[in-house]
């Protein structure tokens, strides 16, 4: 099974150089992959009718990318999503990070590394990226070592992660794409059918950080164990939408990669399929895009025109002692992987 793997200069940035586009190709699967902030910019994949699609969220230009709030296609990092008033303890030492989402710190900071032009080497099957965090970085401890693998076989995509500090550090890295599996160009979500293999998921407070209870899906509009329209399940959840870690584990479970969600999309027969070796997945429905974002092709993105499922450790972990331990220490290997499968029904 052959995939075909090119790239080609796609901008600058200034001060930091070259920003490439890498396009990764299989006969089921087209992929573009930017070295700035290691985005996946496009996904083509087929419908029942043969007929391609681009099912993720992206800009027509470099610009759209170096603008951007939401985080679009992108990998955040140091740290993915929330952490309570960007304070932690860690070592009997107290670090302050930048508060960028209400009284929270969120994605990273203020120049996460989704706004970092990564460095980008073919291998086979893919790209592999690379970023050295220093020590510091937007207040986190330790120089951090990141590398990147998307693999792409056959119908499969697959980022295969890995990080190395020099000083205990919290880390936990996820991609933030938005997907919609009609194409990127439509309206919303609501004739998605969802799954989230899930038995719990977390409760938040009125800023988003999760209060610390585990609670049950079962008996709530959180229970996705079994497949649901995504449009009047939206109208069960309180406004403004998902936006939900999603436990694919407990504290104590071994690494595995274990399936996660499943996303279909009847009218036009795709399917998305993703696994994890992650303990949870952050359900989001993009109740936060308002139109104000002009995408490929001049589409506008609205409110829940698309999805995230951002596999990662629980948000505020570092906070939480009785959630999956987010903190990496010297000497020891990060890893993670997310596989993105793409059929149809």
């Amino acid at each position: 099974m052959v995939t075909v793997v090119t790239q080609q200069p796609w901008g600058e940035v200034p001060g930091q150089g070259t920003v490439h586009l890498w396009r990764v190709e299989s006969p089921q699967v087209k992929v573009e992959i930017l070295t700035l902030g290691a985005t996946l910019r496009s996904v083509l994949c087929r419908g029942r009718d043969q007929e391609w699609a681009d099912v993720v969220l992206g800009y027509p230009d470099l610009q759209g990318y170096l603008s951007d709030k939401r985080y679009v296609g992108a990998v955040v990092g140091r740290v993915a999503n929330r952490i309570a008033k960007g304070c932690f303890v860690l070592d009997g030492k107290e670090y302050q990070l930048d508060i960028n989402n209400g009284p929270n710190a969120l994605h990273g900071g203020l120049v996460g590394f989704n706004k970092a032009v990564w460095k980008a080497l073919p291998v086979e099957g893919g790209v592999q990226l690379s970023h050295t965090s220093p020590d510091g970085d937007q207040g986190y401890p330790g120089e951090v070592e990141v590398t990147l693998t998307y693999l792409l076989q056959g119908e499969t995509l697959s980022a295969e992660y890995e990080a190395k500090s020099t000083k205990n550090t919290p880390v936990n890295l996820t991609n933030h794409s938005y997907f919609n599996l009609a194409g990127q160009n439509a309206d919303n979500v609501y004739d998605h059918e969802v799954s989230i293999s899930a038995e719990c998921y977390l409760p938040m407070d009125n800023t988003s950080i999760p209060t610390g209870e585990i609670r049950a899906v079962e008996g709530t509009p959180f229970d996705l164990r079994r497949p649901v329209f995504l449009g009047p399940r939206l109208k069960m959840v309180p406004e403004p939408g998902f936006d939900h870690n999603f436990c694919l584990c407990s504290r104590d479970e071994p690494w595995a990669e274990r399936p996660a969600a499943r996303v279909c999309h009847p009218p036009s027969g795709r399917v998305l399929e993703v696994s994890t070796s992650q303990p949870g997945v952050q359900f989001y429905t993009a109740n936060y895009l308002d139109g104000s974002i002009t995408g490929k092709d001049g589409v506008t993105y609205g409110k829940h025109c698309s999805f995230c499922l951002e596999t990662q450790n629980w948000p505020d972990a570092i906070n939480q002692t009785s959630f999956p331990n987010c903190v990496l220490h010297p000497g020891e290997l990060y890893r993670h992987v997310t596989r993105y499968t793409f059929t149809t029904c």
